[in-house]
């Protein structure tokens, strides 16, 4: 793309704009007028300061990607958003210009228009001088400040006070080609909005009622959006497994076993569940052995009473799937929809486990059920309808980095590890560390910075004060919850309202939010952005300020850094051994950063690994498959992921490219 053409459109609408506006006209616009040439003005200004930006951005930003053939990076990104704001502001400037004099011209409503993108493209500006701080602070090729802790903690404080609302309304979602489905989509859709996204938002209190959070028996709840949309299949199964000792083979001596505990952090010895997919019904999963761990009561019917249902030989595959959600939302259930079409597709058995949540159920509890559940799995194939010839680990966000966790203490233990892993979007790294990418989170309508570090306190125990974690009790209603849980959502919702407020109160004009820090209330604000953590912009510039500080805990707990916590930090000893990595990352989220010098630190040391960024993606796209043809493209590639784990001859020793895919599934860029 040539951003200096791009730049030179923008400079020539703003001066076609200011002659019109300057120029003679009877219309009686008045006071809007006047504000339509001031916004036009400040987009001229924000536009020549930041053309050199970007020259120096797109003259290295290559040295951060993987590889010359996996262009991304959080700089990349950062550019393209700017970009996207640019478009928009050139394509409404062009129609202002146009129509002024036009007796049909709607004065008002451009105006704010034009001020919403100003106020986008003011913020962006010092998005990207954040991201000038960060390359020039960071060691060369290095896309996080591990070792400045100084710079991590300027760039909280950044987010903490910069305003971020002029990235919803008007500019919601300009970045990203899926709006139409983020704001006008189906229930379903809105649902995983609000799941992820309880922060701004005037839906944000029903987070509070949302029954995958608390994972009610599943007998209870009808079919949903998922279930009428996705492949129907044969099989469909929830599982509890009881907390007894397995023993597993070595993997170096099979002559030996190791003793598998079951899960017992924080609260002692207990179950795991989890569910079980199948396209076709196969030998053993109608057996009375496995009818001893169903869960719901009564228990299903079974499929093979049904005289048209054939019952197929085992499947020499089985993928384990663990689910994302930020280790504190999500089940099997709501990632049904698109693990029935992998099912189908790939003709194969999949276990999905329900680990338990945080806050309720920090780390390593999360850990501890998922490795017991692999482990439960390579013993029991034979009742999952498989002969686990080949498994594969597949997981997005959160369930990516227990992907990855699950293998590492499957290295630790000795025992097999599995033959691949498919990760989507994962976390590589939990802290508040600051990278290009996770700039983002200032406008991201999905992981805003305050939602993700709750996430990532929460499952480190940081919500645990003065008193026991208790695991939470099945259950359809609030009672359901457990203390941590309703702190977990107070707290999310707290720093929500006040966002709303910002939009419900009538007394607020529509340039309020773009004010300077004044005095008053805002006094603790002013302050703040005073401090010596406060960055330095350039002279004459300075970013708009919220009215009210947004409370961001940074990470500071010390097991975010364990490396069964964060492996991006864990040492090359503990990843040495791990199978072929195939990472699916998205461009257009906070943590294509971590998947990026994941990717870099697996084949520095000569791990197999692939990474994939999809372009115009953002965060949880796996969710959003059936409902764009972009997501649709980027499931089919974690698909083909899988595929290619399951169909290698033997896991390679070296680095591994991933199979070609038809250029009608390769993504964009």
């Amino acid at each position: 793309m040539d951003y200096r053409g791009v730049f030179a459109t923008l400079e020539r609408v703003c001066e076609d704009n200011i002659s019109v506006l300057c120029g003679p006209s009877d219309l009686p616009y008045g006071s809007t007028a006047n504000r339509l040439l001031t916004c036009i003005r400040q987009i001229q200004e924000h536009g020549r300061a930041l053309e050199p930006v970007v020259g120096c951005f797109t003259a290295v930003y290559h040295h951060y990607d993987f590889d010359e053939q996996t262009p991304g990076n959080g700089y990349r990104t950062l550019v393209k958003v700017l970009l996207s704001c640019l478009f928009h502001i050139i394509q409404k400037a062009r129609y202002v210009a146009s129509n002024y004099n036009s007796a049909f011209f709607r004065a008002e409503h451009n105006a704010a228009e034009m001020e919403a993108y100003c106020s986008a493209l003011c913020q962006l500006r010092a998005l990207l001088h954040l991201a000038q701080r960060l390359i020039n602070d960071n060691d060369f090729g290095q896309l996080y400040s591990l070792k400045d802790e100084d710079l991590s903690r300027r760039f909280v404080q950044e987010y903490s006070s910069m305003h971020k609302a002029c990235f919803y309304g008007r500019c919601l979602g300009f970045q990203v080609r899926l709006t139409i489905y983020l704001r006008h989509g189906s229930g379903a859709t809105r649902r995983r909005v609000r799941t992820h996204h309880p922060e701004p938002g005037p839906a944000v209190l029903e987070v509070l009622l949302e029954p995958h959070r608390v994972r009610p028996p599943y007998s209870r709840q009808g079919p949903g959006f998922s279930r009428m949309a996705s492949s129907p299949v044969q099989v469909n199964l929830t599982l509890t497994l009881p907390p007894v000792t397995l023993r597993l083979p070595l993997a170096a001596d099979p002559n030996l076993t190791i003793t598998i505990s079951p899960p017992i952090a924080h609260w002692g010895p207990g179950p795991v569940h989890m569910r079980l997919i199948s396209w076709e019904l196969r030998e053993g999963q109608d057996s009375e052995e496995l009818q001893a761990f169903y869960r719901s009561d009564p228990p299903p019917i079974s499929v093979s009473s049904l005289p048209w249902v054939q019952k197929q030989p085992p499947s020499r595959w089985l993928l384990i799937h663990f689910h994302g959600g930020g280790f504190v939302a999500q089940t099997s259930r709501s990632h049904e929809n698109y693990l029935r079409s992998w099912s189908k597709e790939l003709n194969v058995p999949i276990l999905s486990v329900d680990y338990s949540l945080s806050p309720e159920a920090p780390f390593p509890r999360a850990l501890e059920e998922c490795f017991y559940a692999y482990c439960w799995a390579l013993n029991h194939c034979h009742l999952l309808g498989s002969t686990a010839e080949r498994v594969c680990l597949a997981g997005d966000s959160a369930g990516g980095n227990l992907c990855i966790t699950v293998s590492m203490k499957a290295i630790s233990a000795g025992i097999r590890v599995p033959d691949g892993i498919m990760a989507a979007y994962p976390a590589t790294l939990l802290t508040t560390d600051a990278s290009p990418s996770r700039l983002l989170t200032s406008i991201d309508p999905l992981l805003p910075l305050g939602v993700l570090a709750k996430c990532l306190n929460a499952y480190a125990g940081m919500w645990v004060e003065g008193g026991s974690v208790q695991p939470a009790v099945g259950g359809g209603g609030l009672s359901s919850l457990g203390r941590d849980t309703a702190m977990l959502l107070s707290d999310l919702t707290q720093g929500a309202s006040s966002w709303i407020q910002s939009f419900l109160d009538p007394t607020r004009t529509s340039d309020q939010p773009q004010r300077r820090i004044g005095a008053g209330r805002t006094s603790a604000v002013a302050s703040a952005t005073n401090s010596k953590c406060h960055v330095d912009f350039p002279e004459g510039f300075e970013p708009l300020r919220s009215e009210c500080l947004a409370f961001v805990r940074p990470t500071s707990c010390p097991i975010i850094r364990n490396p069964f916590v964060s492996p991006l930090l864990a040492p090359s000893n503990m990843l040495r051994g791990l199978p072929p990595v195939h990472i699916v990352a998205s461009a257009l989220d906070a943590l294509l950063d971590d998947s990026v010098m994941f990717a870099k630190k697996l084949r520095d040391m000569n791990q197999p690994v692939s990474l994939t960024v999809m372009e115009d993606l953002p965060h949880g796209f796996l969710s959003l498959s059936q409902l764009a043809k972009e997501t649709e493209v980027a499931t089919e590639i974690c698909v083909a992921r899988i595929r290619a784990i399951f169909q290698q001859e033997n896991p390679p020793c070296a680095l591994q490219k991933p199979p070609k895919l038809d250029q009608s599934a390769s993504p964009s860029g």
